[in-house]
């Protein structure tokens, strides 16, 4: 089966790609740097041809509120047609948990949108709902970084390893379109400052953290359960503890 993974070579993308190769599948690993541009359609009616499935794990460069919204219609807009021109069979993409809750945020609101042209496009589709990636806690502290100290939202966090996420958009490119929405998460749940403080003391930064409910996310206030799954999520098998471990011994 051709399975056409836009999005390829990030973080997500690469790790599913060598999951279906491994498996005996022809995967293209679709980015810029191999002549395939969802944006402006470089390249994506010659690589979609002939493929049965396309996931989408592709993100903006840009989080300014225009520009990623312009990304994902664009983006989407053109695979869409694509996948319609081909047969493609399945159109699968990669969400966030609490898409729908965080509309203060542009970058959700252009996410909810991709959401919506996948649903109207009338190609099969399954859309992965999932809660913060462990490899974001990095950027989450600098963003959150308060002087000599870190100030985060008082609310709740699931975090999930990459690696899971790339099984299940793996499982997800071999199954059946599901036409609806499924929820992945990590199998523990942290108040944010507690998760913090540990990934900070675990790096060895002895700075304060603090909670405050007026910080945002992505530009978006936060409740207690904005970021979480309520739906019954899978969930994954990877904890904080061990996924630090296994980035520890990579480093």
């Amino acid at each position: 089966m051709k399975i056409v993974i836009n999005g390829g070579t990030g973080l997500i993308g690469s790790k599913t790609v060598a999951r279906l190769r491994s498996a005996g599948h022809e995967v293209v690993a679709a980015s810029p740097q191999s002549g395939f541009n969802s944006v402006t359609g470089e390249g994506v009616a010659e690589t979609v041809k002939g493929a049965q499935v396309i996931v989408d794990l592709s993100n903006s460069p840009s989080w300014e509120d225009a520009a990623v919204l312009e990304f994902f219609q664009k983006s989407t807009g053109n695979l869409i047609a694509a996948a319609k021109a081909n047969g493609v069979r399945h159109y699968i993409a990669l969400s966030v948990v609490g898409t729908e809750r965080l509309q203060e945020s542009g970058y959700f609101v252009a996410k909810l949108t991709q959401e919506r042209l996948i649903k109207s496009s009338g190609v099969p589709y399954t859309i992965v709902h999932s809660t913060q990636f462990f490899e974001l806690l990095g950027f989450l502290v600098k963003a959150w970084e308060s002087g000599s100290k870190v100030v985060v939202p008082d609310a709740l966090i699931q975090p999930i390893s990459s690696d899971d996420v790339a099984d299940v958009m793996a499982e997800a490119a071999l199954a059946a379109p599901r036409n609806g929405i499924f929820e992945i998460a990590g199998p523990e749940r942290f108040n944010i400052r507690d998760l913090v403080a540990e990934y900070l003391a675990a790096t060895g930064d002895a700075r304060a953290v603090e909670a405050a409910a007026d910080v945002l996310y992505s530009g978006a206030e936060l409740e207690e359960t904005t970021l979480v799954s309520d739906d019954n999520p899978r969930l994954g098998k990877i904890d904080f503890d061990q996924w630090f471990a296994s980035r520890a011994k990579a480093a």
